[in-house]
């Protein structure tokens, strides 16, 4: 036994100094994670930024096929919706669509809608 107030017995201090090595081995490591996720958290953050104004301009596109006029911005939390042929009075189809770059996946919001819409659990109310 020993109070810590004055030397250390040898052992003690043995165990305190592998303590301190481990310590610093940890912080170490803990420094390379935190710069590892800071950079990963940032070019996250960058692809959202760039999907979010992509996105928004895709219906404008030369190689998108629908009529601008037909397409609605919702932004979330699906991306638009299309009413195909409202232009011409007359809508044969309504499609929520949401817009992905890369390899970006639906969210558990996204994926609930799209399971909600499968499954024709979709209505029309006038307030």
């Amino acid at each position: 036994m020993f109070d810590g107030l004055g030397k250390l017995p040898s052992l003690a201090e043995t165990k305190k100094i592998e303590m301190d090595e481990a310590f610093k081995v940890m912080l170490d490591e803990f420094k390379k994670s935190k710069v590892s996720a800071s950079a990963g958290a940032e070019k996250k953050s960058f692809e959202v930024g760039v999907g979010k104004n992509i996105e928004k301009v895709v219906p404008t596109l030369e190689g998108f096929k629908l009529p601008l006029c037909d397409c609605r911005p919702l932004s979330d939390p699906i991306d638009m919706i299309v009413f195909n042929g409202v232009t011409k009075m007359k809508v044969e189809s309504i499609t929520f669509m949401e817009i992905k770059t890369g390899e970006a996946k639906l969210n558990e919001h996204q994926k609930a809608i799209k399971d909600a819409i499968l499954d024709e659990k979709v209505g029309f109310k006038v307030v």
